[in-house]
């Protein structure tokens, strides 16, 4: 459902030319996979994801969504993609409710159908007590459930988490994990983006583990224990990071991503 191949991204930089955010950068998800994007903060994934939901356009390369291009047919992309970050924007004087309904009604869904997709999904996460308050006086928990909510509304096949667990509250970041697991199961092509190892050890079917704009090496958690000899996923990690900078410490490579 999703095919990413040689996908860059660079920026012009006054004061040191060309700043390459993401570097050739290739992976696919499949239906019911969760795809694990995990590294450091500033490693490249989010510009990755924002390429795939059409926000950003990329320099070079190929990105598909279910066979669409999302530079030569955004629209159709988008209609395929549900978005979850950690810092979505929740209008103040709109209630829970209201959000999600007006989103729906944005990607022209018939009125019986998105009624009746409303009180299935204010169900299935648990936002009933509070559909009837406004943004703004929604807590962290709720506004990030308001968030998911807006995200599945069309019924996407394809959805992307963007750190969307930062800043939640255990119990809070132990739902959505629990939201995303119900979701592979449905059949969904997910991407989870986080830099917290934990998570994606729980998670994530595939693991790429990006740095500095590139994807140093993808498999199955069993695959990259196998592959480096380190049980041990965090040493793993970190061992990659460091091979990494240790492979390309020369004034050109300062010019990329961090």
């Amino acid at each position: 459902m999703i095919e990413v191949s040689e996908l860059t991204k660079a920026y012009d930089d006054l004061q040191k030319g060309k700043f390459i955010a993401v570097d050739s950068v290739s992976f696919s998800v499949g239906p019911g996979e969760i795809f694990g994007l995990l590294g450091p903060n500033g490693a490249g994934k989010t510009t990755v994801l924002r390429i795939l939901s059409t926000v950003l356009q990329a320099t070079s390369g190929i990105a598909r969504v279910q066979g669409y291009d999302v530079s030569a047919d955004p629209a159709a992309v988008r209609r395929r993609i549900g978005f979850v970050s950690n810092n979505t924007a929740v209008y103040d004087r709109m209630t829970a409710w209201e959000m999600v309904e007006y989103f729906g009604q944005l990607h022209g869904m018939p009125r019986d159908a998105l009624d009746a997709r409303l009180v299935e999904l204010f169900a299935q996460l648990r936002m009933d007590d509070f559909r009837h308050v406004p943004g703004a006086k929604l807590s962290t928990g709720m506004k990030q459930k308001v968030s998911i909510a807006r995200a599945l509304v069309h019924d996407p096949p394809v959805l992307i988490f963007d750190e969307a667990t930062l800043g939640l509250d255990v119990l809070v970041a132990r739902n959505l994990l629990q939201v995303i697991r119900s979701l592979k199961d449905a059949g969904k092509c997910l991407i989870f983006s986080t830099h917290i190892m934990r998570e994606v050890e729980r998670l994530c079917d595939r693991i790429a583990v990006m740095h500095r704009g590139r994807i140093l090496d993808t498999g199955t958690l069993a695959e990259l224990r196998e592959r480096h000899s380190q049980h041990d996923f965090e040493e793993l990690f970190f061992d990659l990071l460091s091979q990494h900078e240790a492979e390309h410490d020369d004034p050109e490579y300062d010019l990329k991503a961090t």
